[in-house]
């Protein structure tokens, strides 16, 4: 292969060879289930979304893993708060992560597991680190010694005599830089039984437990947020080493969706809900502008950023939608050779886009000037490219989902169609019909822009 990977670990990017021939293993940390799903929750399972189809296409068979972290303090205290129990509020806000996804257009993952499903697995993995000196029990909790690894923070690139993190000193912690894996139970809290005492897992232990179970002791990549570097990464992949575990071979991290220069959060109350973003704009628009951009460069959200995002979506789908009503439905084609490039440089998805719409641009011309096995081959190599970054404008889930009702896709149809009668029409320079269909549309309450690209479309506002 010839993809190569930012590894967060190693700070550089290296050729991506997979533990097993034939076959890739991804992990990467999906939702805790504290609260609906905003845009920048959903921006990490849509950049993974994409590398796995890259390496599918590819002809890896990977298996896909997907987290969900439903016992948290955060869930706790919002469950409390509302009246409700944990898991009854956990168990809401997965459905809607889920839709979300779906929403979005992320192939299902090859497993979700819970973290409350695991912690058979999480006390194993305790009692191997305790065997081997790496941690503790004190008060009823299992804490990580810091100091028994001395690799600890090469991931981050954290100091280890700056670290301090979790609980204050009197919990029974022998240093402060140690971190929690087990927390004794807490009046009113749910529990589970331990050699060493009832109490819940903490958040580090879930994951290095959940990733050995289904990809076993080494496995190709991790991924994340850049937000979970540390300590949660750094936390995970020094139990699993300290375990014996090789544990991942690359670590992926993607940047942050931001508003005014600051992570979009809840605690900020900048967050933009899926599903209100799904009521400003389609499924396929909304997952253009989250994977355009480098995944390792920050969104700054803009409504400007997002329409523009959203026109030239539109650009890519007239025209293909044109070469379908003209020339019939394009049949499998060949990815141009810019776009793989981009991808295999750390999935460049901005140099990817532009080598789609360059295909467009060529498209849209050959079909203008009759060139009909040209314009063929271009929507079809169009279809092709969209299709690996999950943006095929013919896949059913967009043509359904474009308002997900038989209207829309028959208004769909008949606009594309006057669209293409009005470019035959400036392309034989009978300006005047092009005009008329143009003013046919704009009266039934179309709006039509021209770009070099081709037009686009959309129903005007009021």
């Amino acid at each position: 292969m010839s993809l190569r990977l930012f590894d967060t670990a190693t700070k550089k990017q290296r050729d991506f060879v997979p533990v097993r021939a034939g076959a890739a293993s991804i992990y990467y940390c999906g939702a805790t289930v504290q609260g609906k799903p905003h845009i920048g929750h959903v921006r990490s399972g849509l950049n993974y979304d994409v590398l796995r189809r890259w390496l599918e296409h590819q002809g890896l068979a990977v298996t896909m893993v997907r987290n969900v972290t439903d016992i948290d303090d955060k869930i706790l205290v919002k469950a409390a708060g509302a009246g409700r129990p944990w898991w009854d509020w956990g168990a809401e806000f997965e459905r809607e992560f889920q839709a979300a996804y779906e929403a979005l257009g992320c192939l299902p993952p090859t497993i979700e597991p819970r973290a409350t499903g695991h912690i058979t697995q999480m006390v194993e993995l305790m009692q191997r680190l305790i065997d081997g000196g790496h941690a503790y029990a004190s008060q009823g909790s299992v804490y990580f010694d810091v100091k028994s690894l001395p690799e600890y923070g090469t991931l981050s690139g954290q100091r280890v005599d700056q670290v301090e993190q979790g609980e204050p000193d009197n919990t029974g912690k022998r240093d402060p830089r140690d971190f929690a894996m087990w927390k004794a139970a807490k009046p009113g809290e749910p529990t589970w039984p331990t050699p060493w005492g009832d109490g819940r897992p903490g958040w580090h232990l879930e994951c290095s437990a959940m990733a050995g179970m289904y990809l076993g002791r080494e496995f190709d990549i991790h991924g994340g947020g850049i937000d979970l570097i540390f300590p949660h990464h750094e936390n995970e992949l020094a139990q699993s080493h300290a375990a014996g575990d090789p544990f991942a071979r690359f670590w992926l991290h993607n940047a942050w969706v931001t508003m005014g220069g600051e992570k979009m959060s809840k605690s900020l109350g900048n967050t933009l809900s899926i599903d209100a973003m799904l009521r400003r704009v389609r499924g396929a628009e909304l997952r253009y502008y989250l994977v355009g951009p480098h995944y390792r460069s920050n969104i700054e959200f803009s409504d400007v950023a997002l329409q523009e995002s959203v026109t030239a979506y539109r650009r890519i789908e007239s025209f293909v939608h044109r070469v379908r009503e003209r020339l019939g439905t394009p049949g499998p084609g060949v990815l141009c050779a810019e776009f793989t490039a981009a991808l295999d440089d750390d999935l460049s998805t901005p140099s990817a886009l532009a080598a789609i719409h360059g295909t467009v641009r060529e498209g849209n011309a050959a079909l203008d000037a009759g060139d009909h096995a040209a314009a063929s081959g271009a929507a079809a190599s169009v279809r092709a490219m969209t299709g690996v970054l999950g943006l095929d404008p013919l896949d059913p889930r967009w043509i359904v989902g474009a308002g997900n009702d038989a209207a829309t896709v028959a208004l769909t149809a008949l606009v594309e169609d006057l669209l293409a009668q009005r470019q035959d029409a400036r392309a034989s320079k009978d300006f005047a019909a092009a005009d008329e269909v143009r003013d046919r549309l704009t009266a039934a309450g179309v709006s039509v822009e021209d770009s070099p690209d081709g037009p686009t479309w959309s129903l005007k506002d009021g």
